[in-house]
């Protein structure tokens, strides 16, 4: 049985190793050949993720996937200048501007805007591309043939968290402002579904949205009609860190890119967006052109909640041995013994006392900016799932220990056990089985839970599924083969421990007399007539 274990275990990691494999040219980019671009791989016509190099792609780091668009063409001109080799770092908008101070990306080239607020934290470029702000709307909503801004008074609007364009909602009089949303994907949702009138977006997006989807359409604001922006806010910049070295040169490579040439640009990207087929069954569709992204997903989702799983349930097997340890009365020992378990007990307090999705944040960007400690995002989501896993199986390991009856610890030190005899040889087995059903739902809780690893841009399963469903526009059913994808993983893992916990129960029959050896009792002669 532990050999038949041991070798599901292994496989499960190696799939997961092998399906997230980066190419080896790929897998050193720190190094400085390499020009890394921070964007979010999912903003078409801007930037997406794709399956080949085709069109001019250019490779994402740590993936087998590629990305492309407007801005992925910019930032190949750009490396060339610089005589580098371009690769793109996919990353969530939120985590694009700590991704570049702290050094884990050289250029934020997605779409953003030199505002006063982000010009405090990093420098930006000229503009490579100026754009016009437009509301996305259903096409049979009452706001599709809008000309002016006060056509939208009373109706719901949102916008990107942390973008422009949610501050530019404030100029239309009466209009409802919803909460901003994380990214275009959860915006198209919400319009779709009626939560929301519109969204406040680009042309170009809203072209996009139309081509894709065409239940959307984008405003034509009349003349002097739409929202005044200024070019700070609507005009596109690549964002530097401080005093890059580089800057001057940049802005060289961008002054040499005529208007024309970028509006070619741009028409050629809208041209080579990924389109899914809306004909024909959806379910078939979607599995044949992004099969390959979401069978990546899931083998990361896999490797990380495996690994993390089986080295916190080792981290918490020790801290549930060593809080278990009987205090000396006096001396040495007992002072050291009390401070390690106040250590231990603020380990768990502030790991399951804090959300997982904070701790990941503040170890992969703030180790970063406060100590230069570059962490891969992979090694990150280990590192992080791991230590959380730990402080949550230590306590019910520790539950499982105390349940055992104190009988048998005293019977154990009675026939000369040391504390690790009695544990390894008596206690812990009987705690192990004990623990199995909660160290199961562990394992299933951060089966799911690995979706929260998405701030720091891990592609997972779930992250995989928000890229597909903002290009596809299919968000329902995206996300229905994604709940069929982490149905059946759960599903199999309990059903898998049920059977381990069933190994280790024994059979329902067993009974000890049956294993007793029937010593027979010697038959005494009667000799007293003999004698007489």
């Amino acid at each position: 049985m532990k050999k038949v274990w041991l070798a599901i275990v292994s496989v499960l990691i190696l799939a997961g190793m092998w399906l997230n494999t980066p190419v080896h040219d790929v897998s050193a980019a720190s190094d400085s050949q390499y020009f890394k671009i921070g964007m979010e791989a999912g903003y078409a016509p801007f930037n997406w993720t794709q399956n080949s190099s085709k069109n001019g792609a250019v490779r994402i780091q740590g993936s087998k996937l590629w990305a492309n668009g407007y801005d992925v063409q910019m930032g190949k001109k750009v490396a060339r200048a610089l005589g580098k080799k371009p690769i793109v770092v996919k990353t969530k908008w939120d985590g694009l501007l700590p991704s570049l101070t702290s050094g884990k990306i050289d250029a934020i080239i997605a779409g953003m805007s030199p505002t006063a607020e982000r010009r405090k934290s990093i420098d930006f470029t000229n503009t490579y591309y100026a754009s016009k702000l437009t509301i996305v709307v259903r096409k049979d909503s009452k706001y599709a043939h809008a000309t002016k801004l006060t056509d939208f008074k009373g109706a719901k609007l949102t916008a990107q968290l942390s973008t422009y364009h949610y501050t530019a909602i404030k100029q239309i009089k009466g209009v409802q402002r919803q909460s901003a949303m994380d990214d275009f994907p959860a915006m198209r949702v919400a319009l779709e579904s009626g939560t929301i009138d519109g969204y406040v977006s680009e042309v170009p997006e809203g072209i996009t949205a139309e081509n894709a989807n065409k239940k959307l359409t984008y405003v034509h604001f009349a003349k002097n009609q739409g929202f005044k922006t200024d070019p700070s806010d609507t005009d596109l910049a690549i964002g530097l860190r401080k005093n890059d070295p580089y800057e001057a040169k940049i802005n060289r490579v961008l002054a040499g890119i005529s208007s024309k040439a970028r509006d070619q640009m741009m028409t050629q990207a809208v041209k080579n967006q990924p389109v899914t087929k809306t004909n024909g069954n959806w379910f078939t569709n979607i599995l044949k052109q992004y099969g390959a992204m979401l069978l990546r997903g899931t083998g990361m989702t896999l490797l990380i909640a495996l690994v993390g799983t089986l080295v916190g349930f080792i981290i918490g097997l020790l801290v549930g041995v060593v809080r278990t340890i009987p205090r000396a009365k006096k001396g040495a020992q007992r002072g050291l013994l009390a401070v390690v378990n106040w250590l231990l007990a603020v380990y768990i307090e502030v790991f399951r006392g804090t959300p997982m999705i904070v701790q990941a944040a503040v170890l992969y960007y703030g180790a970063a900016q406060a100590f230069g400690v570059n962490m891969d995002r992979t090694v990150a989501a280990l590192v992080i799932v791991s230590i959380n896993t730990g402080a949550y199986i230590s306590e019910i390991i520790r539950g499982g220990i105390i349940s055992v009856d104190n009988g048998q610890f005293e019977a154990a030190h009675a026939l000369g056990f040391t504390h690790w005899q009695t544990m390894t040889k008596v206690i812990l087995p009987q705690a192990i089985r004990n623990s199995l059903p909660a160290v199961t739902n562990e394992f299933i809780v951060n089966i799911k839970d690995t979706s929260v690893l998405s701030i720091i841009s891990v592609s997972e399963l779930f992250f995989t599924a928000e890229t597909i469903s903002g290009q596809s526009f299919q968000f329902f059913h995206t996300y229905l083969i994604v709940c069929g994808i982490y149905l059946i993983m759960t599903f199999t893992i309990s059903r898998l421990f049920r059977i381990i916990e069933k190994r280790l129960d024994g059979p329902q029959d067993y009974n000890v007399m049956n294993n007793q050896m029937q010593v027979e009792t010697p038959e005494i002669k009667d000799t007293e007539g003999d004698a007489e």
